[in-house]
């Protein structure tokens, strides 16, 4: 008791250093003490013998609050109390039918719903990781990632168990079990497991299956394209989970909230920020299927929701529906999100109202990130002391040219003056880990840079371009490398070109995003180069695309070219391609657009590419 009484005055006495540092700026105490009482929440169960996971947290909320309502999902309810004996079930259904082990792990291809949060901590409970696969991604990209996760079981549910059929061969030679969680069997190597989960029992699973996890097991894989490939199983350890979830609360989240969550389970944003949090605090979460922006608003007003997530997308679909009398009608008080682009956040406050928003950054294996807690419009971040002492960063030089950081004669790199765009990145010590992808050491390594400031120091290279004002704010400038981003997703340039390069009239491809008026991010488009001798056949092309990449990887624009211009490394020189972008009055080669009613990539023109950045098409 008299350590508590002792952490109570520290934190008194903090929180008065703190007001009296900032008068001006009480939210911005009140966050900082959050965090201070947040990192010294997780310092404390750390010393424990068995320090408590998210699990052990939403088992204890479903001992005290069993009835407490934790998932509204369009017309269906789960407690806490459900879905720890609906897990139970699950757990106890997998036990009886496979060899899983404590530390093997499962991956789910699931949609968003109540039997994704059942899988999932029905495999926290067996003390296995469970493997998040994005159910927009086809065929070799998500055996691709399937086997990147080193999983030997792949649940999946009825509706989606239709993207497993071209891969069920190369599963059956890895030895891999598949299982409809939902419904009857397809056939085939699919089997069911729902009758036997609904005929297990709901008792608590033995703790023994878990004793030997610690805040460094894994609690998910969370894949991520980065800057350097192919998609990668970001790995998210217990305690990292905790920290993602706290920043939720740090925003304000409290159990009295209702979370509105419209984005993707298997993205760290819907899953990690959005049902951790809940469960960390104790709140309700209502989850739809997917985004709908004519349905945003009634489902806020019908369900009393109070905090919102975002992508920066989002915002601007929210805007461009007609206007409504009742566009103030609801009860949200907070926005939390990365992405928004400043016009269209004032545009979003002046009207839907006073909402605070919280937009962030953060990479989901990253180990830097930061908080706009005083609703600074266009900013990422604030940083501050607090901000510099747990999470050490720094911006430094880039050079797009020669696509690396800058060094200067004793090959260290140099600092980006304030106000200036550099390169993020973060310190990795033991208290700011990067923990890396799971089963590829080479990907990991990428992601370090070494030697920066001295010899033998290390970072992560976030492959984001920032930049940090003379007021602290820091503002998110461009993404490198790789990877782009286009509606809410990180498209790896690297996938779509390998995608197309398997045309037999394509020689040489290189993919890049450009950007669009009036859109966020970068939307893909890609320079071809023929086959001599070859035509390019455009409805092909069209199907090709359609039929192996989601909608938001598909290059948009295609520009052909008697060939493309590389670097002395023999990478393709993209400076100049992204510079130029699809005007027809700058770029001298062929343009082509992709027309889904044509179902073909069509000639671009100047009609065509007015229509384009005025809007009145819809990409």
């Amino acid at each position: 008791m008299s350590v508590l009484w002792a952490l109570a005055a520290a934190l008194l006495a903090m929180a008065g250093l703190l007001w009296t540092l900032w008068r001006q700026s009480w939210s911005e105490v009140q966050v900082v003490c959050r965090a201070l009482v947040s990192a010294l929440r997780l310092w404390w169960w750390s010393r424990r013998p068995l320090p408590p996971t998210m699990l052990d947290v939403l088992l204890q909320r479903a001992r005290e609050s069993p009835d407490k309502l934790l998932l509204q999902f369009e017309g269906r309810e789960l407690t806490y109390g459900q879905l720890d004996a609906d897990s139970n079930r699950l757990g106890r259904a997998l036990l009886a039918a496979t060899a899983l082990s404590p530390g093997d792990c499962a991956a789910l291809l699931l949609p968003n719903g109540p039997l994704f949060l059942t899988a999932w901590f029905g495999l926290t409970k067996l003390g296995c990781p469970a493997a998040f696969l994005n159910t927009n991604v086809r065929g070799q990209g998500l055996l691709h990632c399937f086997r990147s996760s080193g999983a030997r079981l792949l649940l999946t549910s009825t509706d989606h168990s239709s993207l497993l059929e071209e891969l069920l061969p190369a599963l059956r030679n890895d030895n891999v079990t598949v299982f409809v969680l939902d419904g009857e069997s397809t056939g085939g190597a699919i089997e069911s497991l729902h009758d036997k989960i609904q005929a297990a029992s709901d008792l608590p699973l033995p703790r023994a299956l878990r004793s030997e996890v610690t805040y460094q097991s894994p609690f998910v894989y969370i894949f991520t394209s980065g800057t350097t490939g192919l998609p990668k199983a970001a790995i998210i350890n217990h305690l990292r989970a905790h920290r993602m979830a706290s920043f939720m609360m740090g925003c304000g989240l409290c159990s009295s909230d209702v979370l509105y969550i419209t984005l993707p389970l298997y993205h760290s944003s819907g899953s990690l920020l959005g049902i951790c949090s809940c469960i960390s605090a104790g709140a309700t979460a209502v989850l739809r299927s997917k985004f709908s922006a004519s349905q945003f608003w009634d489902d806020c007003r019908k369900h009393n929701v109070t905090v919102i997530q975002y992508i920066g997308e989002l915002l601007r679909y929210l805007c461009n529906v007609p206007k409504k009398s009742n566009d103030r009608d609801h009860m949200v008080r907070i926005a939390v999100g990365n992405g928004a682009r400043a016009d269209v956040w004032k545009e979003f406050l002046n009207r839907f109202g006073n909402i605070r928003i919280c937009e962030f950054y953060g990479a989901t294996e990253g180990n830097v990130g930061f908080m706009n807690y005083v609703g600074k419009i266009g900013a990422a971040g604030k940083v501050n002391f607090v901000t510099k002492m747990l999470l050490p960063f720094h911006l430094v030089k880039y050079d797009a040219e020669m696509e690396g950081p800058v060094r200067d004669a004793n090959g260290h790199c140099i600092q980006a003056p304030t106000g200036e765009v550099g390169l993020l990145i973060g310190k990795i010590t033991p208290k700011t880990p990067f923990i890396g992808y799971v089963g590829n050491k080479i990907l990991t390594e990428k992601k370090h840079l070494r030697d920066v400031f001295r010899k033998g120091d290390v970072y992560f290279n976030s492959g984001d371009l920032m930049m940090l004002d003379h007021d602290n704010f820091i503002y998110f400038q461009d993404r490198i490398g790789d990877t782009y981003r286009w509606k809410g997703e990180n498209v790896s340039t690297v996938e779509v070109a390998d995608v197309l390069s398997m045309l037999d009239f394509v020689q040489n491809v290189c993919v890049y995003g450009v950007t669009v008026p009036g859109h966020e991010g970068r939307i893909g488009m890609a320079a071809i180069q023929l086959h001599p001798g070859m035509d390019m056949d455009e409805e092909q092309l069209y199907e090709h695309v359609v039929a192996r990449l989601p909608v938001y990887a598909r290059p948009r624009f295609v520009r052909m070219q008697k060939a493309i211009e590389t670097t002395g490394t023999f990478k393709y020189y993209k400076v100049t391609l992204v510079k130029e972008g699809f005007n027809p009055d700058v770029v001298q080669d062929c343009l082509f657009v992709l027309d889904d009613k044509k179902k073909a990539y069509v000639p671009m023109d100047e009609e065509i590419y007015q229509t384009i950045i005025s809007n009145q098409i819809k990409l």
